[in-house]
């Protein structure tokens, strides 16, 4: 049953307050649930005897979900509406994401990420349609602003919390860490259905598939894949990078300080979001000071390499935000699903290729360094399109 209008006269702002929190919750469940597994992998391989690819698979598998549930993601969205939609994938993900915890073999453990990534793809598409309807134009920046800055928080959080504080209170069962992380999104799921507003009218079942003759779908999915592929391949090869340059012994620090600034990004766009999103100049920048980071990270040594890692994540933490905040702003609310779907299709595609491309290239070179090089070259081919990106279709009302 599609999502039903109701009420069309915009709350006080003093109600606006649940929607934002709902938002920034389904926000942190977009991260929390594929993070988590980095640092209990080396646990969970011991106890199920899993090797090297079974355990990269952890994280991996749940990003090539990413892309491959966004359709799924789009059709119940044109067929249910984006709130439905959004609690269906809420479900499906703890679903799958618990089930981990109960795993009894390496298969089992990998069928429930594959469902466990299928619910957060789903995810995806689902908040930035459901903004238009909860939230007036000139709130859209700031709606994809909170929610992204909980997806943030909800990697720091993930990989930060999880072995400190959490995994001792379990009595250090990774089990029962999968599952506690897990089962409070249920209660997300339930209070989506408080709010009792809906601003934009659904007009009976809409269309799906992405609509790739609009050159946005592909252009913002390809930049979306720079930001990707720079943060998730440096995040993945930066311990061999350290080691390669004889300072893996600054690894944790180098860890903490490349996650956190994807927070420190988030938080700036709070009060930054209704002034950057829609702006190209801003986009351009963002991606040039994403590549050049990615450069000083391999080619420099010890902290300057650490410091140019960090920008890097900083810089592509911002433009994910701006970018995830267009198609809101591009489209009608009916269309929003689909070109969401679509960019994060073309988007996690190649954050999952291209690192993997480099990671191939370094294997067989030997030298780490050539794996970020790939990713690298991948970004300087598609910057182009940030400077012919076209953003005349912004919506009245959005300033």
């Amino acid at each position: 049953m599609a999502d039903q209008p109701s009420d069309r006269t915009p709350p006080p702002p003093a109600r606006l307050l649940p929607v934002a929190v709902l938002l920034w919750l389904a926000g942190v469940y977009l991260r929390i649930p594929v993070l988590v597994a980095p640092p209990l992998a080396p646990f969970i391989s011991d106890d199920l005897a899993l090797s090297q690819a079974a355990t990269g698979a952890l994280t991996t598998l749940p990003i090539l979900m990413l892309a491959i549930g966004a359709m799924p993601g789009a059709l119940a969205i044109a067929r249910t509406g984006p709130r439905n939609t959004l609690a269906l994938a809420m479900v499906i993900m703890v679903a799958g994401s618990a089930a981990r915890g109960l795993a009894p073999d390496a298969l089992t453990l990998l069928i429930a990420s594959a469902v466990m990534g299928l619910g957060v793809a789903m995810m995806q598409p689902a908040l930035p349609a459901l903004l238009p309807r909860w939230l007036e134009p000139r709130h859209l920046a700031m709606g994809s602003a909170i929610y992204m800055n909980g997806m943030l928080m909800g990697e720091f959080i993930g990989a930060g919390v999880t072995l400190p504080v959490l995994m001792p209170a379990l009595d250090h069962s990774w089990r029962a860490t999968l599952v506690v992380w897990s089962l409070p999104a249920l209660l997300v799921a339930a209070a989506l259905f408080l709010p009792r507003r809906d601003l934009s009218r659904p007009r009976g079942r809409g269309r799906w598939l992405p609509d790739w003759r609009n050159p946005l779908t592909l252009r913002l999915g390809l930049l979306l894949g720079l930001s990707g592929c720079l943060f998730f391949g440096l995040n993945a090869y930066l311990g061999n990078l350290l080691q390669q340059q004889g300072q893996f012994d600054h690894l944790a620090d180098a860890l903490f300080w490349f996650n956190i600034a994807q927070v420190f990004a988030s938080l700036l766009m709070l009060p930054m979001a209704r002034v950057w999103v829609g702006r190209r100049s801003v986009i351009v920048i963002l991606a040039v000071i994403s590549l050049l980071g990615t450069v000083g990270a391999t080619l420099l040594d010890g902290v300057w390499s650490i410091a140019c890692a960090t920008l890097m994540s900083f810089a592509a933490g911002i433009l994910l935000i701006v970018l995830v905040a267009l198609p809101p702003l591009l489209t009608t609310p009916e269309d929003t699903g689909r070109l969401s779907a679509g960019a994060f299709l073309v988007g996690y595609t190649v954050a999952f290729s291209v690192p993997t491309l480099g990671g191939l290239l370094a294997d067989a070179t030997g030298n780490v360094q050539h794996a970020l090089w790939v990713m690298i070259g991948y970004g300087v081919a598609v910057l182009p399109l940030a400077f012919s990106l076209d953003l005349g279709g912004r919506k009245a009302g959005f300033r």
